[in-house]
């Protein structure tokens, strides 16, 4: 009987513990392909949280990576001006926008910025990460325990790889910038 129990129980946590990580599981569907990325709710409850009701909503289809700097990071997320499809899309505003939600406090972590970590994007004030994120192309310890690691790519980074970078003396800013097609949940 105890080990009819024990089987029940190792199989309940199994599959509990499977059902919990494929909620924390998104893809991110760009031009080259897939990206299929990890959220770290545990890590960062606030910021999965808010990637994910973004995403979910629809916010990031269609928005540009205005930001994209060859050995160092491509950045999006500017729901506000940077959606291609939207009237309000303004190339030389993106970047300066959020989404109409409030900003998240921070919740840096001893997570290190590695190649395909997915970080939170923010103004001089730690606690202004809103919808804007980025993700790094090669490790980035300057980073480390100042922006909040929320997430890692677990597949298709070969597809982040070929995003469109930017112009280095511009601060990596992008002409006809390359743009997320949709992003969700699994």
């Amino acid at each position: 009987m105890i080990k009819y129990i024990s089987k029940i129980l190792i199989l309940f946590f199994l599959l509990t513990n499977n059902t919990i990580a494929e909620e924390n599981l998104m893809i991110l569907k760009l031009k080259h392909g897939d990206v299929k990325i990890e959220l770290f709710s545990d890590v960062a409850p606030k910021h999965v949280e808010r990637i994910k009701k973004l995403a979910n909503d629809g916010k990031y289809d269609n928005v540009v990576f205005h930001r994209v700097i060859d050995g160092f990071m491509a950045q999006t997320g500017d729901v506000e001006f940077g959606n291609s499809s939207s009237t309000n899309y303004d190339l030389l505003k993106v970047g300066t926008g959020g989404s109409d939600l409030p900003y998240l406090p921070s919740e840096f972590s001893d997570l290190p910025h590695l190649r395909g970590t997915l970080s939170m994007a923010r103004s001089q004030d730690p606690n202004s990460a809103n919808s804007q994120f980025f993700i790094c192309f090669k490790e980035a310890p300057f980073l480390d325990r100042q922006y909040t690691v929320f997430g890692k790519v677990i597949e298709g980074m070969d597809n982040v790889d070929k995003i469109k970078k930017g112009n280095k003396d511009q601060n990596g800013s992008v002409e006809n910038p390359d743009k997320i097609i949709s992003f969700k949940s699994l």
